[in-house]
């Protein structure tokens, strides 16, 4: 459905970790942006992002509990979501994929993100 690898990593990104959040971004972030995010190749989202689906990181799977509305159009265009780790079941930011409740595995360069 989707795969993509982390670039870079901005010099603020991890400071979001701690509020359980991941902002990714393709290699066309605006510089006023790719500092706080974790830069990534933009693929094609060749199925749609649903609530059935499962992300993974490095072998780490987590539940989708919420996808906003704008999640699939802006990963296919721009490589923009936020990852958001509270098990929200509302949306309340439209760019954002919501899962599960639970920590993070560390994200760096060269990690490998699906979602199927």
């Amino acid at each position: 459905m989707y795969q993509t690898e982390i670039k870079r990593i901005g010099k603020e990104a991890k400071a979001f970790e701690a509020e359980r959040m991941i902002v990714l971004f393709g290699e066309n972030a605006p510089a006023e942006l790719a500092d706080f995010c974790y830069i990534i190749d933009v693929n094609p989202v060749e199925k749609e992002i649903t609530e059935d689906s499962t992300l993974t990181i490095d072998g780490t799977t987590y539940e989708i509990t919420k996808v906003g509305s704008a999640v699939n159009k802006n990963l296919h265009d721009l490589g923009h979501i936020t990852l958001r780790f509270n098990g929200s079941t509302e949306a309340e930011q439209s760019g954002t994929l919501y899962l599960e409740d639970a920590e993070l595995v560390a994200v760096e360069v060269g990690s490998k993100i699906s979602i199927g």
